[in-house]
């Protein structure tokens, strides 16, 4: 039973004036890698004004790519900090100070971010919340708590919510949000839902502080309070992950050079490689060079089947068929379909589902530019999230 009603009777009066004074929310993003997640929300018209991350490389990329379509740097700049100094608070990273700022020209400020996620990967560290990596997502939470923004975006891989040893830490970090005056929704999305090439399952855990909620019309039926029935999850995507998974999907088949092959009627088009590589023009794309050469082993590529993706690595994309998880690092390497050589970053990035003129510098060096664009979220995926945050923001379900 739904636990948080809407009324909807005069909310449109309500959020009219301020539509008229001020800008769309303004976000504060985090773990921002070369800017996936926050390129999603911008598109949708949502303002970023702070991004934190703390590998080097990766801020280049994301100043990079925003020099490269003529999209202005944040507000409040683009800061390389360990997120865990965030909550000591100093003069140049004050985000109490840029919060209140930001309040002054935005109807709604959220915290958008994924934390790396090798320690909750089935295939990665696995060493949980107590791992480098893991602690991660406990800062995180400790900074909305303590922060307070007007809503939230968390963002995992599915062993986090889905393995027993993992789930305890996801309840107690859900459950100090809830104690912080949040109310939660969460859903195991599928990248393949928003039209993304990709076979990608993660976990979306998203707030919004009660304050917020009420101003916007939500009262609730319990003092907990319960989005689940009302968050419009669904509302922006293109699919339903059970019916395409369901189709009759081309499977292994003898791997040749530069063949040619037509795509079966059976399948949807949109969501296989062949399709993004053309649509992205991925041999002409300036990261079309960027691509790991193999020193030794060119045999053993040429032994693996199109389509034949498996095995852990070495895994062979087929043209008319979604990609595995694009996972570019812990020595999973990813096959062009008919060519004798691993993808390359463009052709990783048209399976993120990234706009045409999305380009990464070179000089970040190939293991870094695979590892920001597999860590990153889908496009397609974030600014479908972005769309239902602003739907309910407006009440529009």
């Amino acid at each position: 039973m739904t636990q948080l009603l809407l009324e909807k009777d005069n909310l449109a009066a309500r959020l009219q004036p301020h539509k008229q004074k001020k800008a769309p929310a303004s976000l504060f993003s985090f773990f921002s890698g070369a800017g996936f997640l926050d390129l999603g929300f911008e598109s949708e018209r949502f303002r970023i004004e702070y991004v934190n991350e703390i590998h080097a490389p990766f801020l280049k990329g994301y100043r990079y790519s925003r020099e490269m379509r003529g999209i202005g740097m944040p507000e409040f700049g683009c800061h390389e900090l360990d997120i865990a100094e965030l909550h000591k608070g100093n003069t140049k990273n004050d985000l109490k100070t840029f919060i209140r700022r930001a309040r002054i020209t935005a109807e709604a400020i959220g915290f958008i971010g994924g934390p790396p996620c090798p320690d909750f990967s089935i295939g990665g560290k696995n060493r949980g919340h107590k791992g480098e990596n893991g602690k991660l997502s406990g800062n995180y939470i400790e900074l909305v708590c303590e922060q307070k923004p007007d809503f939230f975006l968390f963002e995992n891989v599915k062993g986090l919510w889905q393995t027993k040893r993992h789930r305890d830490f996801y309840e107690t970090i859900k459950i100090k949000t809830q104690n912080a005056g949040y109310v939660t929704t969460e859903r195991l999305i599928n990248a393949i839902e928003y039209g993304v090439p990709q076979d990608r399952d993660r976990i979306i855990l998203i707030g919004f502080h009660k304050s917020v909620l009420k101003n916007l019309g939500y009262k609730f039926n319990n003092p907990q309070g319960d989005l689940a029935d009302v968050f419009p999850w669904l509302k922006n995507t293109d699919y339903q992950s059970e019916k395409v998974f369901s189709l009759s999907w081309p499977g292994s088949e003898p791997f040749k050079v530069d063949s040619k092959k037509l795509c079966p009627k059976q399948v949807i088009e949109p969501l296989t490689v062949e399709h993004w590589f053309k649509k992205n023009d991925v041999l002409n794309h300036p990261n079309s060079a960027d691509c790991f050469k193999p020193r030794a082993g060119l045999a053993k590529f040429l032994t693996v089947q199109e389509g034949d993706d498996s095995r852990k690595s070495y895994k062979r994309l087929h043209r008319w068929r979604y990609s595995p998880t694009a996972c570019y690092g812990n020595n999973e390497v990813h096959l062009h379909p008919y060519k004798a050589r691993r993808i390359s970053v463009a052709e990783a990035l048209a399976i993120q589902s990234l706009p045409k003129d999305f380009v990464l510098p070179s000089e970040m060096g190939l293991t870094n530019l695979f590892k920001t664009v597999g860590n990153g979220v889908p496009f397609l995926v974030a600014r479908g999230l972005a769309k239902s945050i602003a739907s309910f923001l407006k009440g529009d379900l």
